[in-house]
């Protein structure tokens, strides 16, 4: 016996947008793969950080001891869930080091590719 909803997400995988437009995945393409059984899995491509340089700057922010990148993407950006954002702006592979460290400074910019913003060197 299929299972329906199983069915309608494999059916429905490539025709349908499975992440939101502000996702850092929504532009990037699928494919799929077969498993031993036959049973094709639809998977998003590898997502590659772009250069930091793409990125304009708005402004800095100087980590504080408790910062986290979240808080830090609701303040700037208005959206916690944003955090990428920062972590692609400022070419981190690991978000997690964007706070490590009290007294580095970030940079918040605009999306890739918008151009504006101060282009502060850091």
């Amino acid at each position: 016996m299929t299972d329906p909803l199983k069915a309608f997400l494999q059916a429905n995988a490539l025709t349908s947008p499975a992440f939101a437009p502000d996702s850092r995945y929504h532009s990037l393409d699928t494919a799929q793969w077969a498993a031993p059984d036959g049973t094709p899995v639809t998977y998003v491509r590898r997502r590659f950080i772009p250069p930091p340089e793409r990125f304009a700057t708005l402004r800095e922010h100087v980590v504080e001891m408790g910062d986290r990148l979240d808080t830090l993407a609701a303040q700037h950006l208005g959206d916690p869930q944003q955090y990428w954002r920062l972590c692609d702006g400022n070419g981190a592979l690991r978000p997690a080091e964007l706070t490590d460290t009290p007294g580095r400074r970030l940079r918040i910019t605009l999306p890739e590719g918008v151009p504006g913003g101060t282009d502060v060197q850091l």
